[in-house]
């Protein structure tokens, strides 16, 4: 498929992977966006607006550089109301994969898209299931520092396969770049490319 060039709108080297491993060609942004949940924010709401404040906010960053569709994306490790972010230091991340182990959590990824004034949002909803994690397995995945800038304190591409017994949905959406909505925008912005 012939997708146009695009920018993400993110330092993640996972959803540069993702990327390119569909062949899309693009440029990294730089952004910082505020990242803070909003009194009462649901889980779903929160994960859309910050995909889109990031979006707009590398299509804000653009300047004088080709105009082009921004990517913008936001994962969320959910368990029952709560969002699990990024872990502050290690006692926060113990305390996080010890909600997660023996237990079922969601992960919701929303993918955004901005070119001109058309926004568009799509939300990957997927589960996980851990099993039972012993304290020297908390131990020993803290020690090797792979979930510290990770939502919900793990990579589901990395060492902590090892703790997941069921994975339902999407895995590139769990990595944090869910392929097949992220391929649908770009179809979708496509089409308007091209009238133009």
């Amino acid at each position: 498929m012939n997708f146009p060039r695009v920018y993400l709108a993110s330092g993640s080297p996972r959803r540069s992977e993702l990327l390119a491993q569909i062949g899309i060609e693009f440029d990294k942004l730089t952004i910082d966006v505020d990242e803070s949940r909003l009194i009462d924010e649901m889980p779903l709401d929160y994960v859309q607006r910050i995909a889109q404040v990031k979006a707009k906010a590398g299509w804000a960053a653009l300047g004088d550089n080709e105009l082009r569709p921004v990517i913008g994306a936001d994962t969320s490790v959910i368990i029952g109301q709560d969002i699990l972010g990024k872990p502050k230091n290690k006692a926060e991340a113990k305390t996080m994969l010890k909600r997660l182990s023996n237990n079922q959590h969601e992960v919701l990824t929303a993918v955004s898209l901005i070119y001109g004034e058309q926004v568009l949002t799509r939300v990957s909803y997927n589960k996980v299931t851990f099993a039972p994690l012993t304290e020297a397995e908390l131990d020993w995945y803290i020690t090797t520092g792979e979930g510290e800038d990770k939502a919900g304190s793990y990579a589901v591409q990395g060492l902590a396969a090892l703790f997941i017994k069921k994975i339902e949905g999407s895995y590139s959406g769990i990595m944090g770049l869910p392929l097949r909505e992220t391929m649908e925008l770009l179809i979708d912005i496509g089409s308007t490319l091209h009238e133009q």
